[in-house]
């Protein structure tokens, strides 16, 4: 079947993921990094994209862009072509990098770019990487602070005050709620549904997810590594499903 157009967003703004074949790693060291993201500053320049925030992890990526000269759909060609050429050099391999073509979803209003700003800022927070946001190395956390290299800042500053001292501290407050925004993801075909995983908790004699909620950190934590092991099961929907935020489910080892 042909794939359907993409749905464009009315005022060119769209959050961005990029995921490894096969959910392959597509960063293997801190040098993979550097590389995507000096690709990416360079086609900022050469498309006229502005970026409000990315986030690196070792098989994805999310970006929060904005399309100027070119569409997103050519920005992103560019970016991933140009990074799989550099790969496949360095590594002596052939063949595609990323799965199928990037994913996006129309960001439309100001509610909405703020949870999306935040959701890229936490990924690795939420995925059990860290244990504070700001220790997060490979976002563009702390460029909307003291550490600017190639976001267009600005836009999300503003929309928290038009004073910027005021909207800094406004953000940081905002960046460290906890919450439980859902965006952009890849749900992959064979997840599994919700009540399977409910079937399965009951099978263990685990009635509801406020049992989930009562047990002792360590038997909760090995519970939720156990759920975490299974084919086909994200972290969202193993918190959502057991009433614990992401970011625990992320750190359950």
């Amino acid at each position: 079947m042909p794939r359907k157009p993409r749905k464009r967003s009315r005022n060119g703004v769209y959050h961005v993921m990029l995921r490894g074949n096969n959910k392959q790693t597509i960063f293997e060291d801190d040098v993979d990094k550097k590389k995507f993201l000096e690709i990416v500053k360079k086609y900022k320049r050469v498309c006229g994209f502005e970026l409000y925030a990315y986030c690196l992890m070792d098989n994805h990526v999310h970006l929060l862009l904005m399309e100027k000269e070119e569409t997103v759909s050519k920005v992103m060609k560019r970016i991933s072509s140009s990074f799989v050429y550099w790969y496949n050099m360095k590594y002596e391999r052939i063949g595609h990098l990323f799965q199928e073509r990037f994913r996006s979803e129309n960001v439309e209003d100001i509610r909405y770019f703020k949870t999306v700003l935040r959701y890229i800022h936490q990924n690795p927070l939420n995925a059990g990487l860290v244990t504070n946001i700001w220790d997060s190395e490979w976002t563009s956390l702390h460029e909307y602070l003291h550490r600017w290299y190639m976001v267009d800042v600005d836009r999300g500053l503003e929309l928290f005050s038009h004073d910027r001292e005021t909207a800094i501290r406004a953000y940081i407050d905002y960046m460290k709620e906890t919450n439980e925004d859902e965006c952009l993801e890849y749900v992959d075909r064979g997840r599994v549904p919700d009540e399977k995983v409910k079937k399965y908790l009951r099978s263990i004699g685990i009635a509801n997810a406020t049992t989930v909620q009562q047990m002792p950190k360590n038997e909760r934590d090995a519970l939720l590594a156990l759920l975490k092991e299974r084919k086909g099961l994200s972290v969202s929907q193993i918190s959502r499903i057991v009433g614990v935020s992401r970011s625990v489910v992320g750190r359950a080892r």
